[in-house]
């Protein structure tokens, strides 16, 4: 069940600063530049099944424009679909 809230009363905290001595600092530091420099690093590669399931969205979405682009330019694909399709206009 779902109920409404009728009121909330919020803490307001102030924030507390804690002291770090120097040398635990210079550590922490370090510590996290050597984190951010690895992440920089880091690399995704997207599997082939994936990648082939991004290209056949890719082509189920496409614009007419742009498959009559491809099919110019000798993409065999665009070319069948270009004739399928002028072939069911034909007969219609």
């Amino acid at each position: 069940m779902i109920g409404s809230i009728t009121s909330a009363t919020q803490l307001s905290t102030p924030p507390v600063a804690q002291a770090v001595p120097p040398k635990q600092k210079q550590e922490t530091e370090t510590a996290q530049s050597k984190t951010q420099s690895s992440t920089q690093a880091d690399t995704v590669q997207i599997s082939k099944a994936a990648q082939a399931a991004k290209d056949a969205v890719d082509e189920a979405t496409e614009t007419a424009t742009e498959t009559d682009k491809e099919a110019r330019s000798g993409d065999t694909q665009a070319m069948r679909l270009l004739a399928k399709e002028a072939s069911n206009k034909s007969v219609y």
